[in-house]
């Protein structure tokens, strides 16, 4: 209990000490600010959410052993995706400054992705495995 209250108090703290920066800040704009963080709620709750959900009625068919890698590997995977679409569609690009956004982005992305399945499969793999020796060494 005394941890919760402890988190909580410096959680607390944190985000009294970036509201006390962001009002000081001289070019603080209410509206923006508003627009931002309220988009950001919007997002989570219109998309992101209703998502995590599915998958997880999706994933009701698999093996209860590997479910929740799959619902994992597919809620990384999404915010991952959300985080670098600006980047992809490659918004603030221009074509007099080739120095902004210069990378492959999509395909980096792809890569990331792939990387999120791989680990999420050896991951799987592995529990299974020591799930059978387990199994094996408790029949002996």
């Amino acid at each position: 209990m005394r941890r919760r209250v402890l988190g909580h108090g410096v959680g607390g703290a944190l985000i009294a000490t970036g509201l006390g920066g962001l009002l000081r800040e001289s070019g603080f704009d209410l509206v923006g600010w508003a627009a931002w963080f309220g988009g950001g709620v919007l997002v989570h709750d219109a998309v992101i959410a209703p998502c995590v959900l599915l998958v997880g009625a999706a994933t009701t068919r698999l093996p209860r052993s590997y479910r929740r890698h799959v619902q994992r590997a597919f809620t990384v995977g999404a915010l991952v995706t959300l985080v670098a679409l600006p980047f992809v569609l490659g918004q603030g690009r221009r074509a007099d400054n080739p120095s902004i956004l210069p990378l492959p982005y999509g395909r980096n992305l792809l890569i990331v992705l792939a990387a999120v399945l791989l680990l999420t499969a050896c991951v799987a793999l592995g529990h299974r495995l020591a799930s059978r020796r387990r199994r094996s060494d408790g029949d002996r």
